[in-house]
């Protein structure tokens, strides 16, 4: 068979073949896990020529036995080299020890003066690889769990991320957009939109006290729990008074959530809500090019058996915009402590009230994302609805 490999290929792969001969055996001198770091000669360079040196001044010094300062090279040496060159290194230091001894003292003493050199030598290398490789053992069962719970946290957030909506809704009479983004791999915000009635649709935001997993935990209870609410309650009221109930079964005494709860009614035209202890959601008066705040009007859900809400009502234009979002938008931080608040929230609903719900929700995100330089410390999310009641949506089933 030819050899079809260009001359330029095959003389590469020599030199690249003769270079892995050159590195291969001083690397093997090495423990693996730092084989492949940096250069390999000089550590042991270093480590050589320190036992040289210290056998040359224990041949200079005659009076004095010097052999033992040979601990220090062996301790580093044993660090980094693999175990048969760290016990090698022990008797070269105690063969260039008796190299260099005075030749007038008594065989037995000099051979009994080695060996005790060597056990200690053999000790102390025994030792410190002891320790390194139950270092390296530790290090390794950390990074396993480590890799474990990222891997949980993902299967966590995939998990949550089927609580929230999955598709672009196709309502008569509404344009909605909606996103969270967690601060960790999972987090405590929540956000659905969904059918009541032909006319009706119910629209959720809900925060979570705290975030990562044990937030996410009470989120995706919260979820399931307003799932089935809206099922089974045509009441608003009902809805949130036993939201409550599980929630205060579900969680400890420092969990809580903040919920805002809105039906908004394409024919009727009209947004009727319970705001839990949550942001207030921003309506945008397209006619008056005002703001007005849906505000709080109960407490947040799981922190007392009786929830004393009161259900208001607003009327609704076409043209009109609703933008619900969670306390990681407004208390978004930059540098110097100041967060992006409410005003700048404000003025951005008022300068996008004409973009599409999708567009006015990346824009308000964006501007939160520049304003903390997209380093934010709480869960973000938004969700915008924008009035088109004289469209022609096809609604949804």
């Amino acid at each position: 068979m030819s050899d079809l490999t260009h001359p330029a290929v095959r003389e590469s792969r020599r030199s690249q073949l003769h270079s892995l001969r050159e590195t291969i055996p001083l690397r093997s001198l090495f423990r693996s896990h730092l084989a492949g770091s940096g250069p390999t000669w000089i550590p042991l360079v270093l480590v050589l020529g320190a036992i040289v040196a210290v056998s040359y001044a224990d041949h200079l010094v005659v009076p004095l036995s010097l052999i033992y300062l040979c601990i220090l090279p062996i301790v580093v040496g044993a660090t980094f080299l693999r175990r048969a060159i760290s016990y090698g290194l022990t008797a070269v230091c105690v063969l260039l020890h008796d190299y260099y001894s005075p030749k007038g003292v008594n065989l037995g003493l000099r051979t009994f003066h080695n060996l005790t050199a060597m056990l200690c030598f053999a000790l102390v290398v025994y030792v410190i690889r002891r320790h390194m490789e139950q270092r390296e053992a530790l290090a390794t069962t950390v990074r396993q769990q480590r890799d474990d719970l990222l891997r949980d946290v993902e299967l966590a957030a995939q998990v949550q991320r089927l609580f929230l909506p999955s598709a672009k809704p196709v309502i008569a009479g509404l344009e909605i957009a909606g996103m969270m983004h967690p601060a960790r791999g999972v987090g405590g915000d929540y956000y659905d939109y969904f059918p009541v009635d032909a006319r009706t649709t119910q629209i959720v935001v809900a925060d979570v006290a705290g975030k990562g997993v044990p937030a996410a935990l009470l989120m995706s209870a919260t979820a399931a729990a307003m799932r089935f609410g809206a099922n089974h309650d045509r009441n608003m009221l009902e809805q949130i008074q036993r939201l409550n109930t599980g929630i205060l079964l579900a969680s400890d005494d420092e969990r809580y959530v903040t919920l805002l709860i809105a039906e908004i009614d394409t024919h009727g035209r009209t947004i009727r809500y319970v705001n839990c202890g949550h942001n207030p959601a921003l309506l945008f008066r397209a006619s008056t090019g005002t703001l007005t705040r849906l505000n709080s009007s109960c407490p947040p859900l799981g922190l007392s058996a009786e929830e004393i809400c009161e259900l208001v009502s607003a009327d609704l234009s076409p043209g009109d915009v609703v933008v619900f979002y969670t306390d990681g938008v407004t208390e978004a931080g930059n540098g110097g402590g100041e967060e992006f608040g409410m005003e700048r929230l404000s003025a951005v609903v008022r300068s996008g009230s004409s973009l599409s719900a999708e567009d006015l929700m990346s824009s308000i995100y964006n501007a939160a994302a520049d304003f903390c330089g997209d380093d934010f410390n709480d869960d973000v999310t938004i969700l915008v609805v924008k009035c088109d009641f004289d469209g022609s949506s096809t609604p949804i089933s």
